[in-house]
């Protein structure tokens, strides 16, 4: 995986050439909207989890805690996201391929595989799931624009953002099964401390 990450375009530069294209020959409101989608989006997922958090207080402390791992857990996919990025280190498309991007590509050093962005969206995504199924349903579908919005723009390959979903994705399983195995003996012990504010209203 690591040898095809590091010639991108060896393994979808046709695919990514194709997306930037379109977006070129697209209408201008809609591009200006994948732009700004793409740069702020995330600030979607925090409200999610916010809301998350506060639907599941009013449940009890065990599902507030589940609530409360849900940014935990977006953290670990991007550390873990982050050091396969300083591992691989593929350089971003818009440097290696002749195209004009709908974003400013990235500095040097900032590298495309896999996409953060997509990594965060996804593990936020998995992660609400077990907060509440609505919450996760409209995650993934937000998660998904993410992922699409990245290629759309020009800063990542498509297989950027589909390692960066595996990766987001195995990782809020992962952390949630984890706090999800005893989630009232945790609970009961946080809520006799200064934490009790956040999981009992």
């Amino acid at each position: 995986m690591t040898a095809l990450a590091l010639s991108g375009a060896s393994v979808d530069g046709p695919l990514y050439t194709d997306v930037v294209d379109l977006a070129h020959r697209s209408p201008a409101w809609l591009d200006d909207t994948v732009a700004v989608w793409s740069a702020y989006g995330l600030g979607v997922f925090a409200l999610l989890m916010l809301a998350g958090w506060w639907r599941a207080r009013r449940l009890g402390a065990a599902d507030a805690l589940t609530a409360l791992a849900v940014p935990v857990a977006v953290l670990v996919a991007y550390g873990v996201n982050s050091g396969v990025k300083l591992l691989v280190r593929e350089d971003r498309p818009c440097r290696g391929l002749a195209f004009r991007t709908l974003e400013a590509c990235p500095a040097r050093g900032d590298w495309s595989f896999p996409s953060n962005h997509t990594a965060i969206a996804c593990a936020a995504a998995v992660a609400l799931f077990f907060v509440a199924r609505s919450l996760g349903v409209l995650a993934s579908v937000c998660a998904l624009a993410m992922a699409a919005s990245r290629i759309w723009v020009g800063v990542h390959y498509p297989h950027d953002v589909v390692a960066g979903a595996v990766t987001g994705a195995a990782a809020g399983f992962l952390v949630m099964r984890l706090v999800r195995r005893r989630p009232a003996g945790l609970a009961g012990r946080l809520s006799g401390t200064w934490l009790r504010p956040l999981l009992v209203p």
